[in-house]
């Protein structure tokens, strides 16, 4: 890539390009991840949703935003601190997510039932927290969808001690199509810059929430979704939806 195309240009370009390429390739895997999610909220079932450091970016787009569906949780790191009783100190760990354990208490603060399913996000798929959580996930009956990039993943080593990475674990693998180290435009010399994993995950959370809507409208539910709390009556209509799931999903300011 010349320096020609290290601009905005560029990189509207190249991005899109990939979110074209994705709409395709990733159309059936789409189908699969929406009709576990349908197959969940049909059940009275919440969708967990966890990722670490940008991962993050896509838990808040797929649990608790307007246009999106009600019964879905987030899962941070920081529920240490503000449900498990935790000093805030511990977050200032820049390690924390590879910790051993840290999973194991985030799910069982979270209290899932067996009818809940899990998305968990890491464009590497390969911190032990995890790894940790989608085997915790799926020793208990759910299951997971993934979102990752393969070509991240397939280029580096497990680092949880089962030698597993999040892709192999997952009932489902949604491909990021980011590339490893996710920066997308090189620069002369070495390195690249502008990262895509949240663009394209995004997409893929958009596509399925999207599919999921369809196969529940095709069997005659009508989809739960939050409407945005600035028209009138949403935060109110929000309100009632979330009684259905009173206890289950958590709503902070954070």
């Amino acid at each position: 890539m010349s320096v020609d195309s290290v601009n905005a240009n560029g990189f509207a370009r190249e991005g899109l390009d990939v979110l074209n390429r994705i709409t395709e390739s990733a159309r059936d895997e789409v189908r699969r991840a929406a009709e576990l999610m349908a197959h969940c909220v049909s059940a009275g079932g919440v969708i967990h949703a966890f990722g670490t450091g940008h991962s993050q970016a896509l838990v808040l787009e797929l649990a608790g935003r307007a246009g999106g569906l009600v019964p879905t949780n987030r899962l941070s790191i920081a529920d240490l601190v503000l449900y498990g009783g935790d000093d805030p100190s511990v977050l200032a760990d820049p390690l924390l997510e590879r910790e051993p354990g840290v999973a194991d208490r985030l799910y069982d603060l979270a209290a899932p039932r067996p009818e809940d399913l899990f998305v968990i996000i890491s464009n590497s798929g390969v911190n032990n927290v995890i790894v940790e959580m989608a085997l915790r996930a799926k020793g208990h009956g759910h299951r997971v969808v993934a979102i990752t990039s393969l070509s991240h993943t397939r280029a580096v080593a497990a680092s949880h001690p089962s030698g597993k990475k999040l892709a192999d674990i997952a009932d489902v693998v949604l491909d990021n199509a980011a590339p490893r180290g996710d920066a997308l435009l090189e620069l002369p010399g070495g390195g690249s810059v502008c990262a895509l994993s949240t663009l394209t995950g995004v997409m893929l959370v958009q596509m399925a929430v999207a599919e999921t809507a369809a196969l529940l409208l095709t069997a005659g539910v009508r989809p739960p979704v939050y409407v945005s709390a600035n028209v009138p009556g949403g935060f109110e209509g929000n309100l009632e939806l979330e009684k259905r799931y009173e206890g289950r999903i958590r709503r902070t300011a954070s």
